[in-house]
């Protein structure tokens, strides 16, 4: 039962559910669809980020 979200999130709000979305991080296979289109996309930005502090890990080693 997915939804579209229409309302608009004010500047603080959308802090907010980042804020809240970087302390709640999950795994991609466990994210729920339906979660606010925000909060997934800091997650999708923090993935990004634990990708790259792996590989420049990986080459420091080198």
């Amino acid at each position: 039962m997915s939804r579209v979200l229409v309302e608009t999130v004010d500047f603080i709000e959308e802090l907010r559910l980042r804020r809240w979305a970087r302390e709640n991080y999950v795994a991609q296979s466990d994210r729920a669809g339906d979660w606010h289109p925000i909060i997934l996309e800091e997650m999708s930005r923090k993935d990004q980020e634990r990708l790259d502090a792996c590989r420049e890990d990986s080459t420091s080693t080198e």
